[in-house]
């Protein structure tokens, strides 16, 4: 079982890293709360430890380990509450978790509902199962100060979006000052864009509509 993981950060994307130690690369998954905060803690050289979530996705014909990772146990323990709702299993978790978990936890401890269904993946019924089974169980994780690292992060999660879809229009042999003006054109009209997918895919609309 691997619980803790220090090396390098070789890549960086929507919902998972790629560590480089001794030689070999492990993919690790991170939900977004834990990503918007993971730059404020690289060390020198990109060197970042993680505490980790080990489990076996059971597949007809195999099973497939994952690492989930996380920057403190807190983290990780709010994350082994949220799991115990039924229909939410750990790779779920993983995109449900974009807000701040102090947040997160707050909006359950209030009966949010509205907040909690807005979380990908999540909709109303299962927002109630996840009052009806935490609520009055996560209080301490609303203490998390993880607001101001969660801004932060949220701006470089952006830039990297930006550079994603950028990187793809290059190498469909668009010029750099080209693909730099789509994507602002694109961001103008959408600036609710979450993925570099649905950045690309904004731009192609722009293109068909000429």
């Amino acid at each position: 079982m691997i619980c803790r993981i220090s090396g390098k950060l070789i890549e960086k994307r929507n919902d998972l890293v790629i560590l480089e130690v001794n030689g070999l690369a492990y993919e690790i998954l991170i939900p977004g709360a834990v990503m918007n905060c993971l730059d404020s803690q690289l060390q020198e050289n990109n060197i970042v430890s993680l505490i980790t979530y080990h489990y076996f996705q059971v597949e007809q014909s195999r099973s497939v380990p994952f690492l989930i990772g996380f920057l403190n146990e807190v983290e990780k323990e709010f994350f082994e509450k949220f799991i115990t709702v039924s229909g939410i299993g750990p790779k779920a978790a993983v995109r449900a978790l974009k807000m701040p978990i102090s947040a997160i936890a707050s909006a359950i401890d209030a009966g949010d509902i509205a907040l909690l269904k807005s979380l990908p993946g999540i909709g109303e019924q299962r927002a109630r199962e996840i009052v009806a089974k935490l609520q009055g169980k996560v209080g301490k994780f609303g203490l998390i100060q993880d607001t101001e690292g969660a801004s932060a992060g949220a701006r470089k999660c952006k830039e990297d979006i930006e550079e994603e879809a950028i990187h793809v229009l290059l190498q469909l042999q668009y010029k750099r000052n080209e693909a730099d003006s789509m994507i602002r054109r694109a961001l103008g009209r959408n600036p609710e864009i979450k993925t570099a997918e649905d950045l690309l895919n904004e731009v192609y609309k722009q293109k068909t509509k000429r």
